[in-house]
């Protein structure tokens, strides 16, 4: 019998996360593994009078094209790509891994000039989003590839899943909103401030948010969602950070990352596993050693690690920093053919905002 809570994931991310009306173009990007969660989305799309495209990966098809490309592949940015980005009203995106770890073998440079070659796309998106002229959602459907990571049984991991989004609650949309509203209480206290410093067990860090401002994630753009974020004054962090949780991109973990940042911008960077790729992804571009993100984790549900990244930046008890670019909604100017998000338990940390004690040992004290 099919699981309910997929059609009531499908009625969320249609009707609440991407706000789909009559007429809008939506453009699906999912996996054969996701059958049962597409095809609900997709029917909750047309019943919501969507033009809806699919664009169904095919598994292993990008680890073969980072083996047997030539150099002018690298460079090409597919046209239908960038008219999705530049025309499109929705875009939904549903992972479901074959296999987490299919690029871990890829030359780190290979991945870089990829990422820099799709960037000025990537900043259209981002442009329009801030400008809510494109929606967007990314969530996952449950795979034995994805529980095998999270170090779960697949029935496990459905449920860590389910429970993450709120689909458990009679009326998630509902949870939501009132997700929503602690999160709005906690930008409102942040509104105007300047001076943020974090202390820690792994941190010791300086940072402004001048100007800036800090967005709310209840399920619209993420789901399952949960934090608030901004983007850093660019050229005021100072300080250091270890991230002890692994940071993973395109299938490469990168083991207890330390970062040193002089005037903004990252000068010393160590692992003690995947010291190359770490480098390698710092020198995509001109921007990636700069932050673009702050974000504070507040998804209490989300009570474990599963070196999924749409799951562990919200986790309640930790902030995440992404080097590379920022999202112009926070009046961050970060540019950058990366983002990357790494995450930093704030179980032993403090962080003071213009003097004032903003967040203690894992929660907010506001």
């Amino acid at each position: 019998m099919p699981d309910p809570r997929v059609t009531k994931l499908a009625q969320v991310l249609v009707h609440y996360s991407l706000e789909l009306k009559p007429g809008q173009q939506m453009e699906l990007r999912t996996s054969p593994l996701a059958e049962e969660l597409s095809l609900a989305a997709y029917a909750e799309a047309i019943k919501a009078g969507a033009h809806v495209v699919i664009s169904n990966s095919l598994p292993g098809a990008e680890e073969s094209f980072y083996k047997h490309a030539v150099e002018e592949q690298f460079d090409y940015v597919s046209p239908l790509y960038q008219l999705t980005i530049e025309t499109f009203d929705a875009i939904l995106y549903i992972e479901a891994e074959y296999n987490t770890r299919a690029l871990s073998g890829v030359d780190p440079a290979r991945l870089a000039r990829t990422r820099k070659a799709r960037a000025p796309v990537s900043k259209i998106l981002l442009d329009r989003s801030a400008r809510n002229e494109l929606r967007w959602c990314y969530t996952v459907y449950p795979t034995h590839a994805m529980a095998q990571e999270a170090g779960m049984s697949l029935a496990d991991y459905r449920e860590f899943v389910y429970d993450a989004g709120l689909l458990n609650e009679p009326e998630p949309v509902a949870a939501w909103l009132k997700e929503l509203q602690r999160q709005r209480e906690l930008i409102a206290w942040l509104v105007g401030k300047d001076r943020v410093i974090l202390k820690g067990a792994d941190i010791d860090l300086k940072l402004s948010i001048k100007n800036r401002t800090f967005i709310e994630s209840a399920g619209k753009y993420n789901f399952p969602d949960g934090e608030i974020f901004t983007g850093p004054v660019e050229h005021s962090v100072n300080g250091w950070v270890r991230f002890r949780y692994p940071a993973i991109y395109d299938g490469q973990e990168v083991t207890d990352i330390e970062l040193w940042f002089e005037n903004g911008k990252i000068v010393k960077e160590k692992a003690s596993k995947g010291q190359e790729p770490l480098t390698a992804l710092l020198n995509t571009d001109a921007g990636s050693r700069y932050l673009g993100e702050w974000g504070i984790g507040t998804n209490y549900h989300i009570q474990r690690f599963t070196k999924n990244m749409l799951f562990d930046e919200k986790l309640g008890g930790t902030i995440h920093l992404a080097v590379g670019a920022s999202y112009p909604e926070t009046g961050g100017k970060n540019d950058s053919g990366l983002h990357w998000d790494m995450l930093c338990d704030m179980a032993e940390s403090e962080i003071t905002v213009d003097g004032e004690v903003f967040y203690r040992n894992g929660k907010p004290v506001v």
